[in-house]
């Protein structure tokens, strides 16, 4: 089974829920970049929030970037990036990071992260300029950091949970997932009671994942006592859109003498993709043709 995610909305129109399984991405992200345990849950959080929030956009070339830098943070800068076609990648800065846990076992995300520092959200809508959000943080942890940004900058009431689950010996991807649910236009107080029941009354993500609940009914539980409308599901995966021809296209931006010292003793220019690790090797011979190339254009 892929990874997939749904969109619910009420019948009345008042509450929105998204769920959504990441087990298979978020593992694939970890296998990528080797990353410690709570690397792996940093970035596999934020992963899923992009995942959702990617789902929302729905011109067809649109793209949404997360990126989380905390003060003083361990892991350095976290970044997810999501497209309106359920295609998701991300990196950390630093995936080797130690990895802290809370004396009740599970893992200390917030001071590997930062818990004070800044979330930043770009909206791409393949248009021209892109849309920019930022917020402060809130703990660290993501999720209360992406209500926190609903609220704040978009002041649309939101409930987050974002969850990764690894298994305690090996500290692979078992379950990863996430689910948000947020007020439309037109909600009024006793939906929103009904609401923040609810939402008290949720396991974490991955503790209905592993009871074998869907997506649908993930959503289902969160929109307890209304009557549901599936609006749409699709498939989602780590997908990196990284290619020779862009890191050319980044190269011509550089002057001649760059291009040329961009090779190594060996004779090589190397470029290393942050998302997918791919190696993207030029030849000095290569590079004149860029050279070239770049001057022709013109």
């Amino acid at each position: 089974m892929s990874d997939r995610i749904m969109r619910c909305i009420t019948s009345d129109g008042a509450v929105m829920a998204a769920a959504v399984d990441t087990s298979d991405l978020v593992y694939t992200a970890a296998k990528i970049h080797m990353t410690s345990p709570v690397a792996t849950a940093a970035l596999g959080r934020l992963l899923t929030a992009a995942a959702i929030m990617g789902n929302q956009l729905k011109q067809n070339n649109a793209s949404i970037t997360l990126r989380i830098k905390g003060d003083n943070s361990e892991t350095g800068a976290v970044i997810a990036v999501s497209d309106s076609k359920g295609n998701v990648r991300g990196y950390v800065e630093n995936p080797d990071c130690p990895t802290e846990y809370y004396s009740n076992g599970k893992l200390n995300v917030a001071k590997a992260v930062g818990q004070t520092g800044i979330l930043n959200v770009m909206r791409d809508y393949g248009t021209g300029e892109p849309y920019i959000g930022q917020v402060e943080l809130v703990s660290g942890e993501i999720a209360e950091d992406i209500t926190n940004y609903y609220a704040a900058s978009e002041q649309i009431p939101t409930v987050c949970a974002l969850g990764v689950l690894l298994n305690k010996e090996t500290h692979e991807v078992m379950l990863a997932g996430g689910l948000l649910i947020q007020l439309l236009p037109g909600a009024d107080n006793t939906i929103i009671d009904k609401i923040e029941k609810n939402a008290g009354e949720l396991e974490p993500m991955t503790t209905m994942l592993a009871k074998g609940m869907s997506i649908k009914e993930i959503c289902e539980k969160a929109l307890n006592g209304f009557e549901v409308e599936v609006l749409d599901e699709m498939p989602i995966h780590y997908a990196c859109t990284c290619s020779r021809e862009k890191v050319i296209n980044a190269f011509i931006t550089l002057s001649d003498e760059e291009i040329r010292s961009l090779a190594d003793e060996k004779g090589f220019a190397e470029a290393v993709c942050h998302f997918c690790k791919k190696k993207h090797r030029f030849s000095k011979m290569q590079l004149e043709q860029i050279i070239q190339q770049k001057h022709s254009e013109r």
